[in-house]
């Protein structure tokens, strides 16, 4: 696991002056390496590299060449490329003889514990099922041990691609190679040396002079820098199937190899590098309260070449265009009869004062309006969709064919804008074709809203001095059927096979979610916030959440908010990977008004930008204290807007760009009640007043029926 993605302000610097501080290195010749047959060499380099990742092999044969050999020869002369297996291609369900791609909680804790946490029954139950990423990095790895097993070299050093040699590599590798054990032939007697490392558990210490660690129990991270012999590469293969991220796995093979750790990392991963690997074991890790920090991981996005214009005949594959252009980071308008006059305007002009820089499927773009964009945009590019659509001559090498036949169509893509190849696959959205516009409705029962702070991002419109409210769309109106409900005020009580209590938390919450929190007190329900001790927090909440996930709908709520500071009640709808939220919350410092909020992230499932740490969040003021009553609170999510209603009046409403496109996968709905770490945000905690509690009469889901498909609803 690279932690090192992870790192704070400090840490990144200290990293960069690692980076820097190795180029004053001057000991480049490494001994240790020997492509002449020595018996005592280490004879072979195999880097894990990407087909799609040329420029990461590039780097790291540079890095091997400020080194040279025994005989004065580069490293690269020893190093070999080895094709790594792609997540993007992977099996969904791997050769159970080679990889289970699950493991538990415990394994995790049996090599880096955390005094949060005992290994127990719960931790061994807790399953988590690897990502992708994992699992390609595994098979990787397996297949190189393969290589190595039945190869004509002793041993052979296997680096992943997003590495570097630390400051004294030459020298401590020469030290540490020299004090191995050695054979009768001469050849130094291990199974496996760490080069890079991460010391997280219980390890024995370096002992004071030593240029080697003997490993016998679990506690060292990272598979991206180490040593295997042909031996040690055996046992490996002879104690397959891996489970697990294949650095954890590689902890329980300590008790019947040989393996070892250089006195200090020779070896580390950059993290100016971002790493495209999804972390099985962090989601897990919030939600049982030992990540306490909220960190938005912000992939880094080189300059885009634009503006983006695709065009293309019905069913060629516009909307799922539109959403991999948003992927990469485009600030995506698609699917229209036409654009608002001032965006088309500033386009047709070369205009720098645009919201966009992508447009997709836009009725009012003809082939005359291309030529004229073309004119007037230097940098713009032209994607065609279809064969039968002609292009202006003067869009020559500016103009991308990119049809279904396309076989990787994230490789002629990201070819032609010039942007990083996706480590996520590409999305199949169905075409939505042209929608049409129309004219904004005043909202009569608007309630003075007041927009905050919000984040930054490819999805969220900032017209500046523009005059923007966003693009309404029409639609007819829809149909619903109620498919959740639950009346305390008439007996009710919580269906075990459509709700759930949750047991967990988030990064933000000071409190543990426990199902011991929600109750039932004659004609409501209570969610109560309480001080009590837990491993990982000292105050403990209700939450109650579906169990199924849906896809637009009305979501609402009869319920009453505790006006105490500090503390938050929020009715909202939510996923991860990709995140989208919408969100009611009750800040308890203030219960005369309701924010409302959205993230959004665009792709299909699995993806994880992780763009949004604010959303983008607007007061509403309600005109009464809401923790003094009852009120029934809803939510209505739409493909083209999101209302938000008070006692059955629409009190907020958001359409497509307003800031931010309607999110549109299915989402999970939740009632909960916390603590946020963020005082800014709800103010500081009235421990006096504590216990508090959420008050529920009823709460409400009627499902969006949409024509053909009776539910877009599945379990979560």
């Amino acid at each position: 696991m690279n932690k090192r993605t992870f790192a704070d302000f400090r840490q990144t610097l200290l990293h960069y002056g690692r980076l820097r501080l190795r180029l004053a290195d001057w000991h480049r010749r490494a001994a240790v390496f020997s492509r002449a047959g020595e018996p005592d060499a280490l004879r072979r380099i195999y880097v894990i590299n990407l087909d799609r990742r040329p420029d990461r092999w590039r780097r790291v044969r540079g890095e091997l060449d400020r080194f040279r050999d025994r005989h004065g020869e580069r490293l690269s002369a020893v190093a070999r490329r080895f094709s790594a297996v792609d997540a993007r291609y992977t099996q969904a369900t791997p050769d159970p003889v080679t990889l289970v791609p699950t493991f538990t909680l415990a394994d995790q804790l049996t090599v880096e514990p955390n005094p949060l946490l005992r290994i127990d029954a719960a931790t061994r139950a807790r399953e988590i099922m690897m990502t992708r990423q994992e699992v390609a990095v595994a098979l990787s790895h397996i297949e190189v041990w393969k290589l190595i097993a039945s190869g004509d070299v002793p041993s052979a050093l296997v680096l992943e691609d997003d590495i570097f040699m630390a400051y004294g590599f030459a020298r401590g590798l020469d030290a540490t190679w020299s004090s191995l054990d050695r054979s009768a032939s001469g050849e130094p007697d291990f199974d496996l040396l760490y080069l890079a490392f991460e010391e997280v558990g219980n390890v024995d210490p370096v002992r004071n002079g030593a240029s080697t660690r003997r490993l016998q129990e679990p506690g060292i991270w990272e598979a991206s820098g180490y040593v295997l012999s042909r031996e040690g590469a055996q046992k490996l293969l002879n104690h397959l199937p891996v489970y697990g991220p294949v650095d954890l796995w590689l902890n329980m093979q300590f008790s019947h190899m040989r393996a070892y750790t250089a006195a200090r990392p020779l070896i580390a991963q950059r993290i100016d590098e971002p790493s495209s690997n999804s972390y099985s074991i962090l989601p897990v890790l919030s939600q049982v309260g030992v990540i306490t920090r909220e960190k938005p991981l912000v992939p880094a996005t080189k300059h885009l070449p634009g503006p983006v214009v695709a065009v293309g005949s019905s069913g060629s594959g516009l909307t799922a265009l539109a959403t991999a252009l948003s992927m990469l980071g485009y600030t995506c308008c698609s699917d229209l009869d036409g654009l608002p006059a001032a965006e088309e305007q500033a386009l047709l002009r070369g205009g720098r004062r645009r919201l966009f820089n992508a447009y997709v499927n836009v009725g009012s773009l003809s082939p005359e309006a291309l030529h004229q964009i073309v004119g007037a945009n230097p940098s713009a590019r032209i994607i065609v969709t279809s064969t039968d659509l002609r292009l202006p001559r003067e869009v020559g090498d500016r103009a991308l064919l990119f049809t279904h036949e396309a076989k990787d169509r994230w490789a002629s893509l990201s070819e032609f804008l010039g942007v990083d190849y996706p480590s996520f696959p590409y999305p199949t959205d169905v075409d939505l074709g042209m929608r049409i516009r129309r004219p904004r409705a005043l909202l009569q029962s608007a309630r003075n809203p007041m927009d905050l702070k919000h984040d930054t991002s490819p999805w969220i419109a900032t017209p500046g001095r523009i005059e923007w409210d966003g693009i309404t769309i029409s639609a007819e109106p829809p149909q619903h059927t109620l498919t959740a409900h639950v009346d305390w005020t008439s007996g009710d009580k919580l269906n075990d096979e459509v709700w759930k209590l949750r047991d967990d938390t988030f990064p933000s919450n000071m409190a543990l979610f426990t199902p011991a929190n929600v109750s039932q007190h004659g004609t409501h329900a209570r969610l109560t916030l309480r001080p009590e001790q837990t491993p990982v927090r000292e105050l403990t909440s209700g939450a109650i959440a579906s169990r199924a996930v849906y896809r637009y709908g009305k979501f609402s709520a009869e319920l009453r908010p505790p006006g105490v500071t500090g503390v938050v009640t929020g009715m909202f709808l939510h996923r991860n990977g990709p995140r989208q939220e919408i969100d009611i919350e009750f800040l308890g410092k203030d219960t005369t008004k309701m924010l409302v909020n959205v993230f959004y992230n665009p792709g299909p499932e699995g993806t994880k930008l992780e763009y949004g740490y604010r959303g983008t969040p607007t007061l509403i003021d309600l005109g009464f204290d809401a923790a003094h009553d009852f009120h029934t609170y809803g939510i209505d999510w739409q493909p083209g807007a999101i209302r938000w209603l008070v006692d059955g009046a629409v009190v907020h409403e958001r359409v497509a760009w307003d800031p931010t496109p309607i999110p549109n996968q299915p989402l999970q709905f939740n009632i909960n009640l916390w603590h946020s770490r963020s005082k800014e945000f709800a103010g500081n905690l009235a421990t006096d007043r504590l216990p508090t509690s959420a008050h529920i009469r009823s709460v409400a889901i009627h499902e969006t029926v949409t024509k053909g498909d009776q539910s877009d609803r599945r379990p979560s």
